[in-house]
């Protein structure tokens, strides 16, 4: 889980998901924000990528939902924290899902064990017929 006692939200919004339109304006929102505050590209990237495979896996799975973006410090680091958040159907086995390859729909199951891969911190939950919470971080130049 992250340790949000050291983190100190700087800034946030709140994107809503409900059509792909919506992936690509929280994707440049992203990209603005970790620029803005010196983000390596190489880190943008990762982010902007994780942010649209897990964005695109609500859609899909969830229904849409809401993503929460907030410009993060702890100490000296600066970062991006994403809370995506839907009311689907849930995740009946988490373990399973997290497995690279898997998959209950037509994708590559790439999204999940992508995400977290991609991402300084992932945290998931997940409660079935009631909706998935997945929280990523990723540090300025971490």
């Amino acid at each position: 889980m992250l340790n949000s006692a050291t983190i100190e939200v700087t800034d946030g919004e709140t994107i809503v998901i409900r059509q792909q339109s919506d992936v690509i304006q929280l994707t440049s929102r992203i990209r603005r924000r970790a620029s803005g505050m010196a983000m390596s590209t190489l880190n943008q990237t990762k982010l902007g990528t994780a942010a649209s495979e897990l964005a695109r896996n609500m859609l899909v799975y969830g229904g849409g939902g809401n993503v929460q973006l907030d410009c993060v410090r702890s100490g000296l680091r600066t970062g991006i924290r994403l809370l995506f958040v839907d009311r689907g159907p849930g995740i009946v086995d988490i373990e399973k899902a997290m497995q690279t390859g898997y998959s209950t729909g037509t994708g590559m199951g790439l999204g999940l064990p992508g995400a977290k891969r991609l991402a300084d911190e992932f945290y998931l939950t997940s409660t079935v017929g009631e909706g998935t919470t997945v929280t990523i971080l990723k540090w300025a130049n971490g």
